[in-house]
């Protein structure tokens, strides 16, 4: 079953953002490796475990609050099950390094959220 998998909370300074939300929430954030000043975003649950992760990188045009993001199997098969329901492709399936694809989309309320699919592990490939 599809649930949210993932955040990103796209910030025009983000040392500020970091802070802020590390002293409102005491969340950890852990610059990630790469060319894109990105940053990986661990949360933690009611007993301090952690818990749903998440990204922060610098705002754009179409970034414009917290994204969530859905697991699917295959983001290019939700993306044509999404038009033909009357959703929206803001940002088309997208390869994230190593890691998987992502995709943003909007829905038949106007209502902004992400698309994740993992790659497959090197041992399953």
């Amino acid at each position: 079953m599809a649930t949210i998998v993932h955040f990103d909370l796209p910030a025009e300074d983000l040392q500020r953002a970091a802070s802020f939300y590390g002293r409102l929430f005491g969340w950890k954030f852990e610059r990630m490796p790469g060319p894109i000043e990105y940053f990986g975003i661990t949360t933690f649950d009611g007993q301090g475990r952690p818990s749903l992760g998440g990204g922060m990188g610098k705002k754009n045009e179409w970034d414009t609050g917290i994204t969530n993001y859905v697991g699917v199997d295959s983001v290019e098969n939700t993306l044509i099950k999404l038009v033909e329901l009357g959703g929206k492709i803001v940002l088309p399936r997208t390869e994230v390094g190593e890691f998987g694809y992502l995709a943003v989309c909007v829905d038949t309320e106007r209502n902004k959220f992400g698309l994740w699919e993992n790659k497959p592990v090197p041992s399953e490939r």
